[in-house]
C-alpha cells in the first residue's frame, strides 16, 4: 500500500501532473517483480513471463496500444541480438563441453592453486576478468561457470562464492572495451566510438577497479574461503596433484580442435565487428551452425543443453522494460534525476553514473542502456554542456558517454537479474544443483556495486581531467 501511495504522489509533487494509469500499473508490477523474486517463492522465469503478459494486457486495457499492434510490439521490444548471442553460445558451450576440455582446464587450475582457496579464487577472477575484455562477458561466463563447477566437484568445496565472484569480475572487465559488455556494443555504435578508443578511455579506470574489487571479493568471500582451508591438508593436496585432467580429453582430440577453430573465428569476427559491422548474434548462431555441421554431434542432445528457461526469462523482462518506456517510467525517472543536476556538467556526469548504475541493478543493464542512449545524446545537446563536453572544449568523445558506459556495466552487479552474464551463471548454477537465491546475491553484490561504483568515479573523473 505504501508503494502505491508513493507512485501516485511522488511524479505528482515533482511533475505538477497527474500519474497516467498505465504508468501506475506498470510500476505497481514492476516492484511486484522484484518482491517476488525476493521472497523466492516462484521460478524467476515463470515470474517473467506471467508478467509480461499481465503487463501487455493492461497496456492494451488501457489504451496505451490496440490489441492488433500488441504483437509488433512484443516484437520491437524484444532484443533478438542478445537472445540470439545467448543461444549461439549455448550450443557452441555445450559441443565444447563433450570433449571434456573444462575438466582439463578444472584439473590444472586446482593443481596450480595446490589447494589454497583464496590462490584458485585469484586464478579464475583474474582469467575470467581479462577474457570478458576481448570476449563479452555473457560468453566468458558461460565458459567459465562449467570449468568453476569441474574444479570445485574435484576439490569438494562449494562452488557458489566463486560464480558469484566471476560475474562480478566479469561485469568490471567487460567494461574496458567495445566488445566486452554488451551495453558497450550499443554505446560504441550511438556515439561513433572505436575499439581503441573504447580501450584507451575506459581501461586504466577499469584496471584499477579490478585491483580493488579483488580486495573486496577477499573481504566479501573471507568467512567462505576460510570454511574451506581443509584443502590445504597435505593429503588433499596429494590427490588433487595425481589426478589425471587428460583422461577425458584424449578421446576428443578432434571434435577440440574443432570447437577452437570455430570459438577463435568467432572471436575475431566479434573484434572486427567495427568493420563488418555483423551482428553479435548472427556471429553467434553463424558458429553454432558450424560446429554443429563438422562436430556431427546429434543436435538433439545439444539442444537438450541449451537454457531454454534462461532465453525466455531474457525474453519476459524485455517485453515488461518495454512497456515501461512506452508508459514513460524510465524517462520520468531519467528526468527527475537530470533536474537535480541543475545542468552543471559534472553533476551530470556524476548523475549519469549513478543512474544508470542503481538503474541497471534492477533492469538488465541491455535495455537500460537502449533508453538512456537518446538521453545522452539530447544531454550533449545542451548548450552548457556542449561548451564543456564537445569538440570545442577537447574531449574527442562526450565523457557523459564514458559515465553511461561504467555506470551500466559495474552496476549490473547490484542483483543477479541486473546482468546478462549474472542471469546466465545463476541458471548454469541451478542446473548443475547450485541455486542461488535473489537475497544471497544482493547481500554481496549490492555493498559491491556501490563501492566499485564510488571509486570508478573518482577515478574516471580524476583521468579524464588529467588527459584534457
Amino acid at each position: 500500500m505504501i508503494y502505491i501511495v508513493l507512485i501516485f504522489t511522488i511524479p505528482l509533487l515533482v511533475f505538477e501532473k497527474s500519474v497516467t494509469p498505465i504508468l501506475a500499473g506498470i510500476t505497481i508490477i514492476m516492484i511486484a517483480i522484484y518482491v517476488l523474486l525476493g521472497l523466492d517463492i516462484i521460478h524467476r522465469t515463470v515470474i517473467a513471463m506471467f508478467a509480461a503478459i499481465v503487463s501487455i494486457i493492461l497496456a492494451i486495457a488501457l489504451g496505451s496500444f490496440l490489441a492488433e499492434e500488441s504483437l509488433d510490439f512484443v516484437i520491437e521490444s524484444i532484443d533478438f541480438n542478445t537472445i540470439g548471442l545467448l543461444l549461439g553460445m549455448m550450443i557452441m558451450v555445450a559441443i565444447l563441453g563433450e570433449t571434456g576440455v573444462f575438466h582439463q582446464v578444472g584439473i590444472k587450475l586446482g593443481k596450480i592453486s595446490k589447494g589454497n582457496v583464496w590462490i584458485l579464487m585469484l586464478l579464475l577472477c583474474t582469467f575470467t576478468s581479462v577474457a570478458s575484455m576481448f570476449v563479452d562477458n555473457v560468453t566468458t561466463i558461460l565458459l567459465m561457470v562449467p570449468v568453476t563447477l569441474s574444479i570445485t566437484r574435484t576439490l569438494g568445496i562449494h562452488p557458489i562464492p566463486f560464480i558469484i565472484a566471476q560475474v562480478l569480475v566479469s561485469n568490471i572487465g567487460g567494461a574496458a572495451t567495445l566488445i566486452g559488455d554488451p551495453p558497450n556494443i550499443l554505446i560504441g555504435s550511438a556515439a561513433g566510438i572505436d575499439f581503441n578508443s573504447f580501450l584507451k578511455y575506459m581501461g586504466p579506470t577499469i584496471a584499477i577497479i579490478f585491483g580493488f574489487s579483488l580486495l573486496l571479493i577477499k573481504i566479501f568471500f573471507k568467512r567462505e574461503l576460510k570454511g574451506e582451508q581443509k584443502l590445504e591438508q597435505q593429503e588433499d593436496i596429494q590427490e588433487l596433484m595425481h589426478r589425471d585432467e587428460n583422461a577425458i580429453l584424449i578421446h576428443h582430440k578432434g571434435l577440440l580442435v574443432k570447437c577452437l577453430i570455430v570459438l577463435v573465428g568467432v572471436i575475431i569476427l566479434f573484434s572486427l565487428q567495427t568493420i563488418t559491422h555483423l551482428e553479435v548474434s548472427i556471429i553467434a548462431i553463424g558458429g553454432a551452425a558450424i560446429l554443429l555441421i563438422v562436430s556431427r554431434v546429434p543436435p538433439e542432445k545439444i539442444l537438450h543443453e541449451v537454457d531454454w528457461a534462461t532465453l525466455l526469462f531474457f525474453i519476459g523482462l524485455f517485453v515488461i522494460v518495454g512497456v515501461a518506456v512506452h508508459a514513460g517510467l524510465i524517462t520520468i525517472l531519467a528526468n527527475m534525476a537530470i533536474d537535480i543536476t541543475g545542468g552543471d556538467p559534472w553533476i551530470t556526469f556524476v548523475m549519469v553514473i549513478w543512474m544508470s548504475g542503481i538503474t541497471s541493478a534492477f533492469v538488465d543493464n541491455i535495455p537500460l542502456t537502449t533508453t538512456m542512449i537518446p538521453l545522452v545524446h539530447s544531454l550533449n545537446g545542451d548548450p552548457t554542456i556542449a561548451d564543456s563536453f564537445g569538440p570545442e572544449s577537447g574531449f574527442q568523445f562526450s565523457p557523459l558517454w564514458w559515465a553511461l558506459a561504467l555506470g551500466a556495466d559495474l552496476g549490473g552487479n547490484g542483483t543477479l537479474i541486473g546482468s546478462s552474464a549474472g542471469v546466465v551463471a545463476i541458471a548454469l548454477s541451478a542446473k548443475f544443483g547450485h541455486y542461488i537465491s535473489f537475497t544471497r546475491w544482493i547481500k554481496i553484490g549490492f555493498p559491491f556495486m556501490l563501492i566499485t561504483l564510488g571509486i570508478g568515479t573518482i577515478v574516471l573523473y580524476g583521468f579524464l581531467m588529467l588527459m584534457y
